[in-house]
Order: structure tokens, then sequence, then C-alpha cells
């Protein structure tokens, strides 16, 4: 049970602003070169994955299924900071626009962590 739930706190809400917002200020800003394309992608991928499996989570039929679904949320959102590290450092966005999407990456990274560890007990 979310006990965050429609609060600012609720982390499907956090997640859904996240991916929308990194979508609009980061995938869509990319240029589109032909070097840039598979980071573009490889970004959206990985970024669409966050929502739909905490989606998915939360919709879980059993704990096992949960905490499945987390696990992938972390994975996911890890890789997903791995590729704003590298569109930051390549330079192919200024750092001052991804930085705030790389932080939001490790915070969800905590929350969901301990999401995870809550729910095996």
């Amino acid at each position: 049970m979310n006990k965050y739930s429609n609060t600012e706190k609720d982390i499907h809400i956090r997640i859904r602003k996240f991916v929308v917002s990194c979508f609009v200020n980061v995938v869509r800003k990319i240029p589109k070169t032909i070097e840039n394309l598979p980071i573009i992608s490889q970004l959206s991928s990985s970024l669409t994955s966050i929502g739909a499996n905490d989606q998915e989570a939360d919709a879980a039929d059993s704990r096992k299924d949960f905490i499945a679904k987390y696990a992938i949320v972390r994975k996911e959102t890890k890789e997903t900071k791995y590729w704003l590290t590298i569109i930051s450092e390549t330079g192919m966005l200024d750092s001052k626009i991804t930085e705030p999407f790389i932080n939001e990456c490790q915070e969800i990274l905590f929350i969901v962590s301990r999401i995870i560890q809550n729910s095996k007990h």
C-alpha cells in the first residue's frame, strides 16, 4: 500500500513527472545527428521502461512480482542515469540541462531501493 498516494511524495507521480520532463527537456533537445541517434534511442528506451515497470509494479498480483518490477525500475533508472551522464560529458547538451535529471535519477534510485528492501520483509 502506498501511504503517499496522490501526494507530492507519491513515487508513481514522481516517476511520471520525471519521465515526461526528461523527454521534453532532454530527449527532444539532443541534436539529431547520425552519431547521437543511438544514444537518443537508448535513453528513450530506458526512460520509458522506468515508467512502464513502475505502473506494472503498482498492479502486481504478488509481492514477488512487485519486487521484480521494481528491480527493473531500479535497473532502468541506473541505465538512464548513465545515458544522461554520457550526454552531459560529451557535450550533446549542457550539463545545466542534464544535471537535475541525473540528480533525480539518484533520488529515484534511493527511493526504489528502499521500496524493494522494505517489501522483502
